[in-house]
Parts: structure tokens; sequence; C-alpha cells
């Protein structure tokens, strides 16, 4: 190995370089130099952080309402959910109008005859009897052409349960959005 060559002042003792050249802060001093507010002290960064809270959460309900698949919640992501939602907001239910016939329901006990609010009530289960059936069969029917257009083996588990859940909720409720028109069912 070569000698290193010494530097131009050779009186100079030899001192090697020893840590960082400065001293080893206290913990005391680290934690002071740490310390800072959890929450922003000015009422003009609460306001801005307020602010553009308040429009990441209104981006994110436009966003899911529109069906976009980055703000959609996890059981309504993905191409096969998409297709689902399409094709039953693309029908008529009789699923949809559920609420609408308690409502009735209810408006019709008031009338002070037994007869209406028997026969009311009686028709009311009917029409639900017929509601549910409406959704086995529109659960049965989504299995068959998703297990068609997407393959047997790729079609996620659940999609029927989801038509009939979406098939539910009145079309001005739903969420995301219907994007299909009603009689435009997807290929």
């Amino acid at each position: 190995m070569s000698k290193p060559i010494p530097a131009a002042n050779d009186d100079a003792p030899e001192t090697p370089a020893v840590g960082k050249g400065r001293a080893t802060p206290t913990r005391a001093e680290r934690e002071a130099a740490n310390r800072r507010p959890l929450v922003a002290n000015t009422k003009e960064a609460r306001a801005a952080a307020k602010a553009d809270l308040q429009a990441r959460r209104e981006r994110a309900r436009i966003g899911m309402e529109q069906g976009e698949d980055r703000y959609l919640p996890a059981r309504d992501k993905g191409p096969q959910r998409r297709w689902v939602r399409d094709y039953v907001d693309a029908g008529w239910h009789l699923s949809e109008w559920i609420m609408a016939a308690m409502l009735l329901v209810i408006l019709l006990n008031l009338v002070p005859l037994p007869d209406v609010q028997l026969w009311s009530m009686v028709a009311l289960w009917g029409y639900m009897l017929l509601a549910i059936l409406d959704m086995v069969l529109l659960s049965m029917r989504i299995k068959k052409k998703a297990a068609v257009k997407f393959g047997a083996e790729r079609r996620e588990r659940g999609l029927g349960w989801y038509a009939a859940m979406r098939a539910l909720q009145m079309r001005f409720m739903r969420l995301p959005k219907p994007q299909a028109k009603r009689g435009q069912y997807p290929d």
C-alpha cells in the first residue's frame, strides 16, 4: 500500500477527524426541536384545511354519483359491478316501489274501516311476495348473463345479490346514480 502524501504544512500534528464536527444534542433539545402543535394554531390555517377537506369531500361525492371507480366503495368497483348496475337501471322492477306501497298501506291503516285496513295489509304482503319473486328472477338472470359475458370462471361472487339490492332501491335514490336509461340494456 502506498503511504498518504503529507500536507504542505509538515509541522502540524496529524489529528484524525472524529465525529460529525458538532456536539450531540441532548434529548431535551431534540424533543424541543420536534415539538409542534398537532393542529394548526392560526385561524387562516384552520380555515384553509377545512376548505381543502370540504373540496375533497365534494369531489368524492360527485365522483361517486357519476360512478368513477376511484371514488366508489369496494362493493361497487369493477367492470362486472358496473355492468350489473347498468342492467338493473335499464329495467322496471316491482321492488322499486315497495316503499311507496308501504307508505300507502300506512295511510290506508289510518282509515277507521277494518276491511280497508285488512285488505291493504293483504295487498301489501302479496306485493312483497311478487317483489321478492321478481328479485330472485332478476338475480338468476344476472348470474346467467354475467357468466356468458365475463366467463363462468371469472364471474364475481355476489352479483345476483348486488342486483337484487340495487333493484330494491328507488331509482332516484340509487348511488352511484343510474348511468343507463330505461330500456337501454348493456350488451
